[in-house]
């Protein structure tokens, strides 16, 4: 279950109540009259299943609640009613199938910023990376995994791409196209310091690092690997699996290889350099291809629940018309 509180001007407030009140996936409605100051109006609570999250708040949407006040979303971690076991039987699908897609906005845009604490992150994890090839040590190549922020501008792009969000794209975009090379120049920059103070090797032969050597060497698995990756890293981010999201990011080469990049260009190595070069090539594509995919099949499934809800005579009763959007006339009518 999710908890909505809803803040509406009275003249929406009735509307409100009369829409969610005519869903059977929503319970626990309280109506507070006159309580909210900024805004002022009145604050509604309730629970909504899971399942019909993504279409309650369409037509909350629709109202222009978010334009005059506002709407908060949480998670109800436990819930003892058998109104809300009614409710969620009620609602089309299951709750660990559902995608919350105002929840997958609103997380995928907080993580494509383009900050400082991100580009940290970036240039920490591929120092990480770095000892770790050059040490011969999959841990550390695992560490920096974990430690790498970047899927979450690839998911940012994703999203961006599915639902054709000019501005989400254009700061994840920013985000890795900063990132990665300010990453890969630090990384040059400090097996360069390590090799001055003699705390690294004067030489680095390849072949003779055989638990790291596949970084530089993309092949089949490469792509399938980072397809997987890319699939289930999308599914984790639609249904909150934050253990799930872990797993992808120990899966997928991409800091790990702009770490070789620098690595293999500070002991003057280019081939090294344009081999993992390619490999971060492959995974980024392979992660993108396969989030845009998983996110286009959800949000069909999403779009038609969509269209069969707009037939739900609440809507009527709530003041919205039936069999189409308001927000999709509204934009129509404009000059």
């Amino acid at each position: 279950m999710l908890h909505l509180r809803i803040v509406a001007p009275p003249e929406l407030a009735d509307r409100v109540m009369d829409l969610i009140c005519g869903s059977d996936a929503v319970v626990n409605v309280v109506h507070l009259k006159g309580v909210a100051h900024k805004p002022v109006g009145d604050v509604i609570l309730c629970d909504v299943a899971r399942e019909e999250a993504s279409v309650i708040l369409g037509d909350l949407k629709e109202l222009e609640v978010p334009r005059h006040g506002s709407i908060a979303v949480e998670t109800v971690d436990t819930s003892l009613s058998d109104l809300a076991v009614a409710a969620e039987k009620a609602a089309h699908g299951l709750p660990s199938d559902a995608v919350v897609w105002e929840e997958v906005e609103q997380r995928t845009s907080e993580n494509t910023e383009l900050s400082l604490s991100f580009v940290a992150f970036m240039v920490l994890s591929m120092q990480i990376a770095a000892v770790g090839i050059l040490l011969d040590q999959p841990i550390l190549i695992v560490g920096a995994m974990v430690v790498g922020p970047e899927f979450g501008p690839l998911a940012g792009l994703c999203v961006a791409l599915v639902e054709r969000r000019k501005e989400l794209a254009r700061r994840s975009l920013a985000a890795l196209g900063v990132g990665f090379p300010v990453g890969m120049l630090l990384t040059l920059a400090a097996v360069l310091l390590f090799r001055a103070v003699d705390v690294a090797p004067d030489e680095f032969v390849p072949d003779d690092h055989p638990l790291t050597e596949f970084i530089s060497e993309p092949d089949f698995f490469s792509f399938f690997v980072a397809y997987v990756a890319g699939t289930a890293g999308i599914l984790s981010l639609t249904n909150a699996k934050s253990g799930a999201l872990i797993g992808v990011l120990i899966s997928v080469t991409t800091i790990p290889a702009a770490a070789y990049v620098g690595t293999a260009f500070a002991y003057g190595e280019p081939n090294d350099a344009v081999g993992a070069a390619a490999q971060l090539g492959v995974n980024l594509l392979a992660i993108v291809l396969a989030g845009v995919l998983t996110l286009f099949v959800q949000r069909r499934y999403y779009v038609r629940r969509r269209r069969d809800h707009l037939m739900d005579p609440a809507r009527a009763k709530a003041g919205l018309p039936l069999g189409h959007s308001a927000r999709k006339a509204h934009k129509a009518s404009r000059p």
